[in-house]
């Protein structure tokens, strides 16, 4: 039963639905010069919208009908996906207000407001990304490996509208929800930037022993400076500071270490979607009866060793787990741990670097398109090892800023299953807006 005022109608009613346009393929750039920017089914998030930063991002060379061209905060909607992947098929996003242009292929549909006297855009955003809603263009679409729905099906959806003041009201409890969200994923993005710079600083550039050397201030206090070598001497790796050693990385850091799970046990489980591209953190584990895959525990860094995944930067630092806990993944993840001193922190710093990522890519067997890297090739990429001191001493550095990260990445979680619990609620009006504000602040 709908809200107290609300009418039952069809999508159709309200909006138009509208194809983007089938730009030729081989017109794309990924230099990012200025071309207006094509925005496909990749660019999307499953819980909405996009994910730029995350994925490629293609610009386009070629002329096209300037009808195309979107408008900032037009909400587009998936219409072609991989079977596998159904849960996106309807998935809204808004076109960002940043002056960049943005096009859209044929696979999305974009929302044409037909009567905005009765409907507000932002309600229809949360409408989109309701379960009825997703549910309903799932078992309407067509295809078997491919699902495609269209305008009609999507049009002929039926929900019941509430009062425009009600509308408002869902839109900005939900979008609230959103925003709080959305501001912890930077400020967890920023603080694991500031971790991963520490890193680059000082093992791969050696900034405080480069400084040292020729005679300017590293940036440190006098205790912590001192703690580093002046000079850097020749090794097989190039210049590396004096007194580190060079090491086979299997000797420092642990590949896919054995963890205790039993078949059939019920386990936190990490699919490969899940899997984060910027972020240590994944959005969502799940719980599932352990089958065949890797195990891991918090402390451990998990790397996708199959291709496309590595090379669009698929990792993931374990802090997700109760203690003593152990989940699983993917077979195709590569499991990495620190052994002692060098702190936890410091494998997921490795795998997010260039140098780490250039040779898993380099190391890849198999066939085209299921090429993953073995392994055993680990046992041949070199590691600096530095004096205990210095390595406890990065631990003591980065381990608040995961922690700081780690426990908004926790709060956004509690704020999306809030959000995943009142949307349905509210857009069926079982749960009135009174009610659902008082929940909200209760979690906020």
């Amino acid at each position: 039963m709908g809200a107290k005022g609300s009418i039952q109608c069809r999508l159709g009613e309200l909006v138009e639905i509208k194809h983007g346009w089938p730009f030729k393929s081989e017109l794309f750039a990924e230099d990012l010069t200025g071309r207006p920017i094509v925005i496909s089914v990749g660019n999307f998030r499953y819980t909405g919208g996009f994910r730029f930063g995350e994925t490629v991002v293609k610009e386009y060379r070629g002329s096209y009908p300037k009808e195309f061209e979107l408008a900032p905060n037009d909400i587009l909607l998936v219409m072609t996906c991989q079977t596998e992947g159904g849960e996106i098929l309807g998935i809204p996003a808004r076109v960002p207000d940043d002056g960049r242009v943005y096009l859209h292929n044929q696979r999305l549909g974009k929302i044409v407001v037909r009567d905005k006297d009765r409907v507000d855009p932002n309600f229809l955003y949360w409408l989109f990304l309701s379960g009825d809603f997703n549910r309903e263009l799932v078992t309407s679409a067509s295809g078997t490996k491919i699902l495609h729905t269209a305008p009609s099906r999507i049009e002929a959806f039926r929900f019941d509208l509430p009062p425009m003041d009600e509308q408002h009201a869902i839109a900005h409890i939900l979008g609230t929800l959103n925003d709080k969200i959305e501001l912890n994923r930077r400020m967890s993005e920023t603080l694991e930037a500031m971790a991963l710079a520490l890193f680059k600083s000082w093992f791969v550039d050696f900034d405080p022993i480069r400084a040292k050397a020729e005679g300017r201030d590293p940036g440190l206090p006098q205790p912590l400076a001192d703690l580093f070598p002046a000079r850097l001497v020749d090794s097989k790796l190039g210049e590396i500071p004096e007194r580190w050693e060079v090491a086979p990385l299997p000797d420092v850091i642990e590949v896919n270490p054995a963890r205790p799970l039993r078949r059939g046990e019920v386990a936190p489980y990490l699919d490969m979607a899940n899997m984060p591209t910027r972020g240590h953190s994944p959005d969502a584990v799940i719980e599932r009866a352990f089958g065949s895959g890797m195990r891991f525990v918090n402390g451990d860094t998990l790397v996708a060793r199959i291709t496309p995944c590595l090379e669009n930067g698929k990792t993931a630092y374990v802090d997700f787990l109760q203690d003593g806990q152990v989940g699983w993944g993917s077979t195709e993840y590569i499991v990495l741990h620190p052994k002692p001193p060098i702190p936890s922190e410091f494998a997921y710093c490795l795998a997010r670097s260039n140098e780490f990522r250039d040779f898993a890519i380099q190391s890849m067997t198999g066939s085209s398109g299921r090429q993953r890297v073995p392994a055993e090739s680990f046992a041949h990429y070199r590691v600096l090892s530095a004096p205990e001191p210095i390595v406890e001493l990065f631990g003591t550095l980065i381990k608040p800023l995961f922690s700081r990260a780690s426990a908004a990445t926790t709060e956004s979680r509690t704020l999306a299953a809030l959000r995943g619990t009142l949307m349905p609620k509210l857009i069926s009006g079982e749960l009135r807006v009174m009610n659902a504000e008082r929940s909200t602040r209760a979690n906020t």
